[in-house]
C-alpha cells in the first residue's frame, strides 16, 4: 500500500538498536518522524540528521503532549512505534520491579497519553519470550503464552493492555513478537551499539575483533542436532521493514489490530552461528563451554506465515552470513565512532 500523505510517527527508544533501524526505514520511505529517548541505553549518533530528538521519558505526560502538538499528532492523526524498554532477561529476574516499571507501567503511561491526544495507531515491540518454553517445533501466534521470567510477563501484560484499550477507545495496534534480532543497517548507518551486549552474534564479532577473549557456549546437551540451542535469527532491517508495513496496514483499516511473529522460520544452533562468524571474519573463535542457563529452551523457531500473508512481507536479508557481515561492518564503524567521540571529549 502506498500512502499519498504520510502522517507523523513518534518512535520511542528511537536512539536504540531496533528503534534506530525503524527510524531509518521510516525516513527512507518518506514518513515524518520524531524520536523520544531518555538515552539510558540509546545514542544520539543513532538518530539521523534532521530527525527531531526529544530527550526524555515515555511516562512524562507533559512532554508527550508537547511532542504530539509540535509534530501534528492527535485528533485521529499519527502513529507511535514503541521500542523503549528494558530487555535483559537475567536482569529481569534479579530486578523484576525495574521491568514492570520500564516495560509495563511506562507503556501504560504512553498508551494513556496516546488515547488522551487521540493518536490512533500504536505498534508495540513485543517478544517471543511471551511464549516461555513452547512445546512445538515452530511457534505460531496461537501457541500458548506462558512466560517464564519477568521480562516476558512485562511484555505480555502490555499486549493485554493494548487489546483492552483498543476495545474501549478509537485506537488500533500492532503487536510484533520478535525472535532473535541481529545484524545492522546494510549501509552501516546504525547497528547494535550497547557496550556489554549479550546478543550472540554481537558477542562473537567482538571476540573475532579481539575485544573479548572468548565466546561462551551455554550448554551442549540440548535435544538439537549438535547439542547447542537453536534460535531463529532475523535481520534488524527486515524487522524494521515489517514495522512500516504494519503501520500502513493499521492506517488502511482502523478497525483492525494485528499480532504477528517476526522471524524467518529457520533456526541455527549456537555452533552454526559461531561457525558462520569464523567463516565471515576468517578467524577462529575461542569457544568456552559452560553449563546451561536456566530457562533456555532447546529450540525457538517462529512460524512467520501470518506476517507474510497479512503484510506481503518478503525479507531482503534472510541469510546468516549476510547478517553477520553487516554486523561486522557496523562493529568496525562503531570503533571509529567511539574513537572520534573520545577524541572530541578531550
Amino acid at each position: 500500500m502506498t500512502l499519498h500523505i504520510k502522517p507523523p510517527v513518534l518512535v520511542t527508544g528511537g536512539a536504540g538498536y531496533i528503534g534506530s533501524h525503524a527510524v531509518l526505514a521510516l525516513v527512507d520511505a518518506g514518513w515524518p518522524v520524531a524520536v523520544i529517548d531518555n538515552l539510558s541505553t540509546g545514542f544520539r549518533f543513532a538518530v539521523p540528521e534532521g530527525v527531531p530528538l526529544y530527550e526524555g521519558d515515555v511516562e512524562d505526560a507533559d512532554l508527550l503532549a508537547r511532542i504530539f502538538a509540535e509534530q501534528g499528532m492527535g485528533a485521529g492523526r499519527g502513529g507511535i512505534m514503541h521500542f523503549a524498554g528494558s530487555i535483559v532477561v537475567p536482569e529481569s529476574v534479579a530486578d523484576p520491579l525495574k521491568y514492570y516499571h520500564n516495560n509495563t507501567a511506562k507503556s501504560r503511561a504512553l498508551v494513556a497519553a496516546a488515547v488522551a491526544a487521540g493518536v490512533p495507531h500504536f505498534i508495540f515491540s513485543s517478544t517471543a519470550a511471551t511464549y516461555g518454553i513452547p512445546n512445538v517445533a515452530a511457534v505460531s501466534e496461537s501457541t500458548p503464552q506462558r512466560p517464564i521470567n519477568p521480562y516476558g510477563w512485562s511484555k505480555l501484560m502490555t499486549e493485554q493492555m493494548l487489546a483492552d484499550v483498543a476495545a474501549a477507545h478509537p485506537l488500533n495496534y500492532g503487536v510484533l513478537r520478535y525472535f532473535n534480532v541481529a545484524g545492522a543497517d546494510p549501509q552501516a548507518r546504525s547497528g547494535q551499539s550497547t557496550a556489554g551486549a549479550t546478543h550472540l552474534i554481537k558477542v562473537a564479532i567482538e571476540a573475532a575483533l579481539g575485544m573479548r577473549e572468548s565466546v561462551s557456549v551455554f550448554g551442549t546437551d540440548y535435544a538439537t542436532p549438535d547439542g547447542t540451542g537453536v534460535r531463529d535469527y532475523i535481520h534488524v532491517s527486515d524487522l524494521a521493514a515489517a514495522h512500516v508495513l504494519t503501520l500502513e496496514a493499521l492506517i488502511a483499516d482502523p478497525a483492525r489490530s494485528l499480532t504477528m511473529n517476526c522471524g524467518y522460520g529457520r533456526g541455527f544452533s549456537v555452533n552454526e552461528v559461531l561457525d558462520a562468524v569464523d567463516r565471515v571474519t576468517n578467524r577462529k573463535l575461542n569457544r568456552r563451554i559452560e553449563g546451561r542457563r536456566a530457562g533456555d529452551p532447546d529450540s525457538l523457531i517462529s512460524d512467520p506465515s501470518r506476517l507474510k500473508a497479512t503484510l506481503g512481507w518478503v525479507p531482503a536479508h534472510a541469510d546468516l552470513d549476510r547478517i553477520i557481515a553487516h554486523a561486522l561492518a557496523w562493529e568496525r564503524k562503531l570503533a571509529a565512532i567511539r574513537g572520534h567521540l573520545d577524541d572530541s571529549s578531550r
